[in-house]
């Protein structure tokens, strides 16, 4: 059985791993643990470099926590302008897979609140009178109106970053 580790405790994260996992490898058995590890980067990433750091940090550092995975997998959302999106980062032994997914406009009055320091996941919280949208479906489900969550669109992410794991004699392992 490999041991995933993913660097995050938000249930709509882990269950878009699982998920991904297991369609990308059926024949395998995983086990599956999310931690807490530091992001590194600010809690609301501004950039997509930003963004990308936070996930590649999360990696290192659930390694670090973690050492004996099979999988280390880091999941970042920030902005890229005026567009929320996230990084999926995995890695195993020397490779590394790496993934955008999809971008999702933001309305002018969310990015102002971000730009003045909230939270994405806050503002929605408000905007939408939920509560702790960000580990259901996420700003990705209020603004589609529930036709994609944020497991759903992570779910396909991962399974680009999942690649070089799929087609390792196309990705050699980085020294």
């Amino acid at each position: 059985m490999s041991k995933i580790i993913v660097a995050s405790t938000n249930p709509a994260k882990i269950a878009a791993v699982e998920q991904a996992f297991e369609q990308a490898f059926p024949a395998r058995l995983f086990e599956f643990e999310g931690i807490s590890v530091a992001s590194g980067v600010r809690d609301q990433p501004m950039t997509a470099d930003e963004t990308l750091q936070g996930a590649r940090n999360r990696v290192t550092n659930a390694r670090q926590a973690v050492p004996d995975a099979d999988y280390y997998v880091g999941l970042e959302a920030g902005l890229d302008g005026n567009l929320t999106f996230a990084w999926m980062v995995i890695e195993s032994g020397q490779r590394r897979g790496e993934a955008r997914s999809a971008s999702l406009p933001l309305p002018p009055a969310t990015l102002e609140k971000l730009h003045q320091g909230q939270e994405l996941g806050d503002v929605m919280d408000d905007m939408f009178n939920q509560t702790n949208i960000k580990q259901k479906g996420g700003a990705i489900a209020m603004l589609t109106n529930h036709m994609l969550s944020r497991s759903s669109v992570y779910h396909q992410a991962l399974l680009l970053a999942l690649i070089p794991f799929l087609n390792p004699a196309l990705f050699p392992a980085e020294d």
